[in-house]
């Protein structure tokens, strides 16, 4: 089902795909997959590796959401929020358990997906995009190769300088990020990490110069020291992207795990 409405922003409608196994006699463990774009690119209607799994009894929706060049944060994490607050107000309708949602998303998009995460409980990042009353909490979290903490993109070494004014992460905040710290930390999933944190699968090339693993590093240092449950796996030899079984196999069995059927 393609563009079905979950809200309205910046004047227009906000719009998400839903996919849905083609036979299923008990509600449907749900994957929300979030595109990646480095916030500033990309779209709901591109491929993702979340739809091979409606094959497995999975329904899948695809977010779109607004991008820095129409909207800076919190726009981005308020419309995957309003997504989710949607599909469970929706599970009856297409056979969702809206107990068992699992947020996934890659680069830009598993930086929005660990959001979601770490900011369950966190009102102000709701939004208006809908006026449901549901929550956007989910079960769990897949991080593909997201950035998490926007002030320390630099430590390591990468191929960009990401604290430029003219940086992704300076468009997505509305300014130079230098000069908009404390703009910065809000949209960083490591400034809201408590106990109550979702089970986070974490996976990232060794080889990433765009983001670099450092970032899920951080991340998952700081999912630990709460005692959160967090799964790292990093990828030999692989940049800013990853496939293929040794990324795929990790994921269902995550997935095994934490939506049990």
């Amino acid at each position: 089902m393609k563009d079905l409405q979950y809200g309205q922003g910046s004047g227009r409608a906000l719009l998400l795909d839903l996919y849905l196994p083609e036979k299923s006699d008990k509600p449907l463990p749900l994957i929300v997959w979030i595109h990646g774009g480095a916030w500033l690119a990309g779209s709901k209607d591109g491929g993702s590796p979340a739809l091979q799994f409606t094959a497995e009894g999975y329904a899948v929706a695809h977010v779109g959401y607004r991008l820095s060049g129409e909207a800076t944060f919190p726009a981005q994490i308020n419309d995957c929020k309003g997504a989710i607050r949607w599909l469970r107000g929706n599970a009856k309708s297409y056979n969702l358990d809206s107990n068992k949602i699992v947020a996934w998303g890659s680069s830009a998009g598993g930086h929005l997906a660990a959001l979601v995460g770490t900011t369950g409980n966190v009102k102000d990042l709701e939004g208006t995009v809908n006026d449901l009353k549901e929550s956007s909490r989910v079960q769990a979290v897949i991080d593909w190769f997201g950035p998490t903490d926007l002030l320390r993109m630099n430590e390591t070494e990468s191929d960009r300088r990401h604290d430029a004014p003219n940086s992704a992460e300076s468009k997505i905040i509305g300014g130079p990020i230098l000069e908009n710290k404390q703009k910065a930390v809000k949209a960083s999933p490591t400034s809201y990490i408590t106990k109550d944190m979702p089970p986070f699968l974490i996976m990232h090339g060794d080889h990433d110069l765009e983001v670099p693993i450092r970032q899920s590093e951080i991340l998952v240092e700081a999912l630990k020291k709460v005692g959160a449950e967090v799964t790292f796996i990093p990828i030999k030899g692989a940049g800013h992207g990853i496939g293929g079984p040794q990324a795929i196999e990790p994921v269902r069995a995550f997935l095994r795990k934490v939506v049990a059927k």
